[in-house]
């Protein structure tokens, strides 16, 4: 088999967005999360209204893999060839932290199955998977800091064992203080090689 090459990569934070390292998109006035990521949402214009349907982790996954799969055609691959392959180290805390505000008072209880769905951090993986109908290998992984080593290990036995040919890895957090997502496409070609001291390379530019 051949190589595995980045394609793209979009990182997206302190309210701002950089496609490829080249800023794309900033929002200087808005310095909530929230706000931010709206902004980000009505500047793509994508038209999908799930979107608000989302907690905050997903949309922030969701618009990064937007500004990624740009311009890419996924149509070339069977939908089973593409895996999606993320990290983080906060799993789903602020969801979390909502989810219990509904249920911790007995005299307030009012669970919401619509929070309670994004309790589990593979759900912004399903909505990704959902928007551009991926059928493909996924998993997520929760580690303390971005592990370039250990995405590309597990991407690469997936490619080499013929699991996916085209693979989106990444880091997407969010924590109560801060939000970052770093995602970037692997396909068989493409300019530059996928190990994992240039993706540690990008991730820090």
């Amino acid at each position: 088999m051949g190589k595995l090459f980045i394609n793209k990569y979009c990182h997206i934070k302190n309210n701002k967005v950089f496609l490829d390292g080249k800023l794309v998109f900033s929002d200087d006035e808005d310095h909530d999360m929230k706000p931010f990521l709206k902004s980000v949402y009505r500047f793509l214009k994508p038209s999908y209204n799930k979107f608000f349907k989302m907690d905050e982790i997903s949309k922030l996954a969701y618009l990064c893999s937007e500004y990624l799969l740009q311009d890419f055609d996924l149509s070339a691959f069977n939908k089973d060839e593409i895996a999606i392959v993320l990290s983080n180290s906060y799993s789903t805390l602020i969801t979390d932290q909502n989810h219990q505000n509904t249920i911790e008072v007995a005299d307030n209880f009012f669970p919401s199955p619509s929070i309670f769905v994004y309790t589990l951090p593979n759900i912004m993986i399903g909505e990704i998977a959902i928007r551009h109908k991926i059928n493909g290998e996924n998993i997520f992984f929760i580690v303390e800091n971005f592990d370039a080593g250990l995405l590309t290990d597990h991407i690469n036995n997936l490619y080499l064992t013929r699991k996916a040919k085209v693979f989106i890895g990444g880091w997407v957090n969010m924590g109560p203080e801060s939000y970052e997502a770093f995602l970037y496409l692997l396909s068989p070609s493409g300019q530059t090689g996928n190990n994992a001291l240039e993706i540690e390379k990008i991730y820090n530019t």
